[in-house]
């Protein structure tokens, strides 16, 4: 039995991979159990920011594995301290909270913002409500896919949780006719990553600052898949100038070898965590704080961010000049690119599966979008040879559409 196979029989089926089986990865490059060779356009949905096996953050994590890595936050260790202070310097914001994978972090800041908007805002208790997006994504948990608007998401998981106001991503007016006194928080993607790569208005960001500095309200920013270079900044909010009250990081915080995130806030936001309060096991462990501070370090050193804003234009500015009935919108920031093709003329799966073939990994999202990714690593040359690619695959889906139609 293969490993496909395998996989399908043993696993759950909450995923529907694409037909190859990865087996070795390299930078910008991904191997199959066959010896063939992949530019990576997905790394992970940001988690492989650094690309893959960076021999700095190997170095770091094998150092500290052989020396701690899980004594559990009932001590202090020697790794945790640095690691937030570097946080707290890159974002000017006063604490940071450790956590594993995004989805924990998104309810450390929910949990935080309702006991700031109980024990600060005076807000009656178990009344405090949250403003959201709608067509959000911001995790898996129970908690957290009650404040989804995707049906899939949420479809058989009930009783689900209540507190959340879902108005549309980008509208201002929608927000301000959502808050009563019993708002806590406006919870947001600065860009909507799952939902396609989705890039709300300019000065958008700025302007729901200044909202909820109006009514007290605090604003936090889900930047698990955005922040950490991905848009050509280290953190999206920067683009507009301005500095959120709570910020929610992971994915690339963990150099591509683990799962490290965290809420990083002003001091009153976060001086509502008392002893017992909230905690994690392995949360804040010194194994992920080491590997999370030199995650940081890379990219600074690296200059990654600024190669993403380079190579970001760069890669927007080709997929524009694409005369194709099949591309139907092209959005982004950065290195990161929704590539929206036209439903009339085929599914954003067999695109993926197109670009497969020729050796380009990418993944769709909502059947209408081919995400475009890579690794803030990647080379120009490799770049351009996968957009290559992505143009051919679309030349063929404009050539199955002429015969259709003929």
């Amino acid at each position: 039995m293969n490993a496909i196979e395998l996989e399908r029989r043993y696993s759950a089926h909450n995923y529907a991979p694409l037909p190859v089986v990865l087996t070795r990865g390299k930078g910008a490059h991904l191997w199959d159990t066959a010896g063939r060779r992949y530019v990576d356009m997905m790394s992970a949905y940001s988690a492989a920011s650094h690309g893959h096996g960076h021999p700095r953050i190997l170095a770091a994590l094998t150092a500290q594995a052989e020396r701690l890595a899980v004594p559990s936050r009932a001590y202090y260790n020697d790794r945790l301290g640095a690691f937030l202070e570097e946080l707290c310097t890159l974002t000017s914001l006063d604490a940071a909270l450790p956590m594993n994978t995004g989805a924990e972090a998104v309810e450390t800041a929910i949990k935080a913002a309702r006991r700031w908007g109980y024990r600060v805002k005076g807000i009656a208790r178990d009344h405090a409500e949250i403003i959201v997006a709608s067509g959000n994504f911001h995790g898996r948990t129970t908690t957290v896919i009650s404040a989804s608007t995707e049906p899939d998401y949420r479809d058989g998981f009930g009783p689900l949780t209540p507190g959340f106001r879902a108005v549309a991503f980008g509208d201002l007016a929608a927000v301000e006719r959502a808050i009563t006194p019993q708002t806590a928080a406006v919870l947001v993607e600065p860009i909507q990553g799952e939902a396609g790569i989705i890039v709300p208005p300019a000065g958008w960001l700025a302007a729901l600052r200044r909202i909820c500095d109006a009514h007290r309200v605090l604003l936090i920013l889900d930047e698990v898949q955005s922040g950490l270079g991905r848009t050509g900044a280290w953190f999206a909010f920067e683009h507009e100038g301005i500095r959120p009250d709570g910020l929610i990081l992971g994915k690339a915080l963990g150099g591509g070898v683990l799962p490290v995130s965290a809420f990083v806030a002003r001091r009153e936001v976060m001086d509502v965590f008392t002893p017992g309060s909230h905690g994690s096991t392995f949360g804040g462990n010194p194994l992920a704080a080491a590997v999370g501070l030199e995650a940081l370090h890379v990219i600074r050193d690296e200059g990654l961010v600024e190669k993403s804003r380079v190579l970001g234009a760069h890669m927007l500015e080709r997929l524009r000049a694409i005369a194709s009935p099949a591309l139907k919108d092209v959005r982004g920031r950065g290195l990161w690119v929704g590539a929206e093709i036209d439903p009339a003329v085929a599914g954003a799966r067999e695109a993926c599966e197109r670009l497969l073939a020729k050796g380009v990994l990418s993944k769709e999202t909502h059947q209408t979008v081919v995400r475009l990714a890579p690794p803030l690593v990647i080379a120009r040359a490799d770049l351009d040879w996968a957009l290559d690619r992505f143009e051919e695959v679309l030349r063929e889906l404009d050539g199955t559409r002429r015969t259709r139609a003929a």
